[in-house]
């Protein structure tokens, strides 16, 4: 490796750093909406694989600490892993310790990408010699997946009941754009319906406004108010353990080793679920909340981080939602990356360590200094200076063009069709991860029918 591929990957990794920050500010910024669509962008464009993975881990741990701060600062859920932080922090900030949450969410974050990084790739290298015998049975991995998903989401029985007809959906689409010959019928679209999925609830939401009722509903004469506090920088300290006490540390440490090997399940879950439990022998609710702040912060890495970690250094196929959702161009995105031919496949060992500690490791030292330091001047700078709108339209045109470039303009209708679908499904409590597994699993799950 030369000197210019290192610069390519340090670039990277500020670039990545700088670009999350400033959306990680954002509300309601959901991580796979704002993730997969640059990380495939960055893929298509023919970026070396050593630097689109140094981009995508420096994009994961900032996002994943600046997601939190809208939550932090001003009860705004940031992104999907920050809601569960949204009642203990609005605790302390009613106790007026804003600041000391800012700062404990920061070390929490980085404890998280401390332990998760090495224990994932030690994991990883452990169970890499089984990697082909898990992959021959990918098909029914993806189905036992989306079943497995479909338990643990909040509609259980109407997302068991979807997964056939979702199926169906995935493949008729690509069946008739065989047939019209749209695109060659070795040429299996998945990125585009991919994209359709991550906008689908956002898709839900602008196409509702086409409606005058829905639209008049929604208007208001009333400004939200929305106040941030004024923080005294003075003698503010960037040592983690004059930060946080011993049994925080502990508990936050002690739950993204256990997160790491639980890369399968949902981030959120496990964050609500070790969050709430590391907090429980807490009497105090101040303290409570304190140390639910550390280690769900904690937590937000450490499953993000080894969901990815494991399945591209291991397996090569995407198992962990967070492979699923936001990382899915690193494993599907035709024709640079397939799922016979991705990054697992494009980078040896020890390039795998270099970019995932390389970018890790820049990161996490950026933001949390960013974040103890000007966490309220760049939240306040986000909400007056950036239009949430903006943000989302960009996005979404971004989309719409991959759609046409993946297979031409009736691909746009049928990614709007996937969209409005989909979100509906996500709306009704089919989560992100069930509907991915199905769309990876749809020709298994059709073809079974045909047999």
């Amino acid at each position: 490796m030369d000197f210019s591929m290192i610069g390519q990957m340090i670039i990277a990794a500020v670039g990545a750093t700088v670009l999350y920050t400033i959306i990680g500010f954002i509300p309601g910024t959901d991580e796979t909406a704002v993730l997969m669509p640059i990380t495939l962008a960055i893929v298509m464009a023919g970026i070396q694989p050593i630097v689109v993975l140094t981009f995508f881990i420096s994009a994961i741990v900032a996002l994943n600490l600046m997601n939190a701060m809208p939550t932090l600062v001003v009860g705004l859920p940031g992104g999907v892993l920050s809601t569960p932080m949204i009642e203990h922090s609005m605790m302390l900030k009613k106790a007026g310790l804003t600041h000391e949450n800012i700062k404990k969410a920061a070390v929490g974050s980085l404890i998280g990408v401390s332990v998760s990084v090495p224990i994932s790739l030690l994991f990883a290298n452990l169970i890499a010699p089984y990697a082909e015998v898990i992959k021959s049975y990918a098909s029914w991995l993806f189905v036992i997946g989306a079943i497995f998903l479909s338990l643990m989401g909040r509609a259980k029985l109407l997302s068991l009941v979807m997964i056939v007809p979702v199926a169906l959906l995935f493949q008729s689409l690509r069946t008739l754009y065989w047939d019209l010959n749209i695109v060659p019928f070795d040429k299996n679209i998945t990125t585009s319906f991919f994209l359709g999925i991550t906008v689908g609830p956002l898709l839900v939401s602008l196409l509702s406004f086409l409606i005058k009722d829905k639209r008049v509903a929604t208007e208001t004469t009333q400004l939200k108010e929305t106040i941030i506090p004024v923080i005294n920088r003075e003698n503010i300290t960037l040592n983690p353990f004059k930060i946080i006490k011993k049994e925080e540390s502990i508990r936050a440490g002690l739950s993204s080793f256990l997160s790491t090997f639980l890369f399968v399940l949902s981030p959120v879950g496990i964050i609500i679920l070790f969050g709430e439990l590391a907090a429980k022998q807490a009497k105090n609710p101040i303290e409570k909340a304190s140390t639910s702040i550390v280690t769900m912060s904690a937590l937000a890495q450490s499953t993000y981080l080894s969901g990815i970690i494991i399945c591209v250094v291991a397996l090569g196929i995407p198992l962990s939602p967070a492979a699923i959702g936001p990382g899915g161009a690193l494993f599907t995105a035709p024709p640079v990356f397939t799922m016979e031919n991705n990054i697992h496949h494009a980078l040896r060992a020890s390039e795998f360590t270099l970019a995932i500690v390389f970018g890790a490791l820049i990161a996490i030292s950026m933001v949390y200094f960013l974040a103890i330091r000007y966490a309220t001047n760049i939240t306040s700078f986000v909400l007056t200076k950036i239009p949430h709108e903006a943000i989302l339209g960009l996005f979404i045109a971004l989309v719409l063009l991959l759609s046409f470039m993946d297979a031409g303009l009736l691909n746009v209708f049928g990614v709007l069709l996937i969209g409005f679908i989909c979100g509906s499904l996500n709306n009704l409590g089919i989560n992100y991860g069930i509907q991915f597994m199905t769309l990876y699993a749809a020709p298994f799950i059709v073809s079974w029918f045909a047999q």
